[in-house]
């Protein structure tokens, strides 16, 4: 485990936020689960998905649709990893352990798996954003440079143009290679520590792993030739690797996040926890229903980061508590209003790194 800790006693800001929000929820007598809307769109989006996928398997219309349905795919497989996985992973969909389980298993149908995802996202991104060998989400090396603490290599001048083809690559690369470097080497990144396997965990792995080949891949193959698969996985994969990737640099990779480094001596962030996840996460595109909506509330990712188990649904509703209590505390609350100007400083922060 990361011997990294935080300045957490006494920690004011946390508190005060906290009690802030237990007493929104309080007060409504609402759960912080999900709730009947978000229920429905989960399964409006799995069931677009299954439709989307008979269609262009068994039902493969002419190329000027097929195509666009393939596009549409491969969108609809990164909104269920939004909105669906995400949340699951979080056990923020239901107050049923069960379905927040079953939830969560969306990502091994997607070709992933949820173990590697919890080690890595809820506790090495989670618990360390932003931090150097410790959060393994922003390590890219070494063809991307994504903080002052990594090195540079004279490729990076050009990240800011070749970064599309990147992020574009990494859902195949995700389930078809990282996974497996994972699951054989036993760690989640370079210099990570070991973990284990249950024997029930070593069958997920294989079975789903193997139904997705045979899902995505096989069937394909022999029902449509491998031409078409080539062309219909490449549309697919590059389209949701590519949506995945961006939303979640453009909350972390961004020109006011910071990328701090724990003090030598005693290996702690000088902040309290929460603070340093106000300070190495950026919302974007905070005033719009529609990115909230398809993208899971993640592009409210302060909220998220301060109240992971708390549903998507309620972010909105608590951005003007952490944005009352960070001006409480002096602290700057990093924000885009639009999708665009987030993207913008994603694209200078790559350009600037590189060129460092």
């Amino acid at each position: 485990m990361a011997k990294i800790g935080f300045n957490n006693k006494p920690n004011p800001f946390s508190q005060s936020l906290k009690e802030k929000v237990d007493s929104y929820f309080e007060n409504r007598k609402l759960n912080p689960t999900g709730n009947a809307p978000l229920f429905f769109k989960n399964v409006f989006l799995v069931s677009a998905l299954i439709a989307n996928y008979i269609i262009l398997v068994f039902f493969t219309p002419v190329f000027w649709i097929a195509i666009p349905l393939c596009i549409i795919m491969g969108v609809n497989l990164a909104l269920i990893g939004f909105n669906v996985m995400h949340d699951g992973g979080h056990g923020s969909i239901s107050k049923h352990k069960w379905v927040n389980g079953l939830s969560g298993y969306s990502l091994n149908l997607m070709g992933g798996n949820i173990h590697f995802w919890k080690m890595k996202h809820n506790i090495s991104h989670h618990t360390y954003t932003n931090i150097e060998g410790e959060d393994h989400d922003i390590n890219l090396k070494p063809f991307m440079r994504m903080s002052e603490n990594q090195p540079h290599r004279w490729f990076h001048k050009y990240q800011y143009v070749y970064w599309v083809f990147l992020y574009c690559l990494s859902y195949v690369m995700w389930v078809l290679y990282d996974d497996f470097q994972r699951y054989f080497t036993g760690k989640m990144g370079v210099g990570g520590d070991k973990h284990t396997f249950s024997v029930k965990e070593h069958f997920i792995f294989w079975g789903t792993k193997i139904f997705y080949l045979a899902a995505y891949i096989v069937l394909p193959i022999i029902l449509l030739g491998v031409g078409k698969m080539l062309v219909g996985y490449a549309i697919v994969s590059l389209v949701c690797g590519f949506a995945i990737s961006i939303v979640f640099q453009l909350a972390h990779a961004v020109e006011i996040t910071d990328f701090p480094l724990p003090d030598v001596s005693s290996q702690k962030i000088q902040d309290e926890w929460a603070i340093h996840q106000i300070n190495t996460t950026a919302d974007f595109a905070t005033k719009s229903l529609v990115w909230a909506w398809l993208l899971g509330g993640l592009n409210f990712q302060v909220e998220h980061h301060l109240f992971p188990r708390v549903s998507h649904v309620y972010y909105m509703k608590l951005r003007p508590l952490v944005k009352a209590t960070c001006e409480e505390f002096g602290l700057t609350y990093n924000e885009y209003p639009s999708f665009r100007k987030a993207l913008k400083s994603h694209l200078l922060h790559l350009k600037k790194l590189g060129s460092a």
